[in-house]
Order: structure tokens, then C-alpha cells, then sequence
């Protein structure tokens, strides 16, 4: 298990974060227009997994305005930001902010969690997915991963695209 923390308290998750240097597991996860989100479909391009508890949260909410942001200057590069939000709600929040140049995908019926040792098992958000930053090569090969230290935090926005080189 890894520890990350929620205001201030210790929070376990189920494993630990595929590391620097493995090949990701692959996913399933739902787009807000209730479309497969597969890392079979992004295969060839660079991916950047931005990953988070509820956009319905501040912090959630600002890493993905951030990421939508940096994406736009990322060549082969898709960037999808993965909660266990339902996709109408991911639809809702992207339609507001003007969210364009990001994926969304909903793990809400999926192993995304599990296989990639991010589901909280105690705390006030059990269940949900620590935060969390992968990048992965053209092959899925982690570049980068960041399980970040405290849920309230952004992630290192920097280091993430510095590790697509």
C-alpha cells in the first residue's frame, strides 16, 4: 500500500503506483459522451494520466483547467484526467469552463483504481481515487509518476511535462 494524506491525516491506497520505467497497466474507462476511453485506443501517442478524487472539488477542478491549459502546447501527447465521476458530471464541468483540449475519463465502472493502486482505502473520500500524475511513453512506459502527498495539492505540473521531454 502507498500513503498519500487528506488534510493532514495518513490515507492508505490499495498498491502502489506503477513506478518509472514499467509498462502501465492498460485501462477501460468511460468519456463524457459515454464512449470507450481505452489506452489500446491512445496507443502510439504519448499520454499524460491526470488523476483525482472529484472534479467537484476545487483542487480536482484546478488540475484540470491546468492540464487543459498545457495540452494545448503538447504535441502527441493525449492528456486524460480520470476521476470516479459520472461522465454527466465531467460533461457538465467541461462544458462550463471550457474545458477542450483534455479527455475525460470516468472510472466509475472500471478496475482503473485497483490496477493502478490509487483506490483510497480508509479515510473520508474511501473509495475514490488519490491524486496522482503518470506520463507514459508512445509504448505506455511510465516517464513519470507522482502520487501527491497531500489530496489538497496540485500535482507538479512541471514535472509531468518536463518527463515528455
Amino acid at each position: 500500500m502507498a500513503e498519500t494524506a487528506f488534510r493532514g491525516t495518513p490515507v492508505q491506497t490499495n498498491g502502489e503506483l506503477p513506478a518509472v520505467g514499467v509498462i502501465a497497466p492498460s485501462f477501460a474507462l468511460v468519456g463524457q459522451d459515454l464512449s470507450d476511453v481505452t489506452s489500446e485506443g491512445l496507443s502510439g501517442r504519448r499520454v499524460v494520466l491526470n488523476i483525482f478524487p472529484s472534479v467537484d472539488t476545487g483542487v480536482c477542478a484546478a488540475s484540470v483547467r491546468k492540464f487543459n491549459e498545457l495540452a494545448a502546447g503538447l504535441e502527441d501527447t493525449a492528456v486524460v484526467c480520470v476521476s470516479q465521476d459520472l461522465p454527466f458530471a465531467q460533461a457538465r464541468f467541461c462544458g462550463a469552463d471550457g474545458i477542450e483540449n483534455v479527455t475525460m475519463g470516468s472510472a466509475f465502472r472500471s478496475d482503473f483504481g485497483a490496477d493502478y493502486g490509487l483506490q483510497q482505502t480508509d479515510g473520508p473520500l474511501a473509495g475514490l481515487l488519490a491524486r496522482a500524475v503518470l506520463v507514459l511513453d508512445v509504448d505506455g512506459k511510465v516517464l513519470h509518476a507522482q502520487l501527491v502527498p497531500e489530496i489538497g495539492q496540485e500535482p507538479d505540473y512541471d514535472a509531468a511535462v518536463t518527463a515528455l521531454g
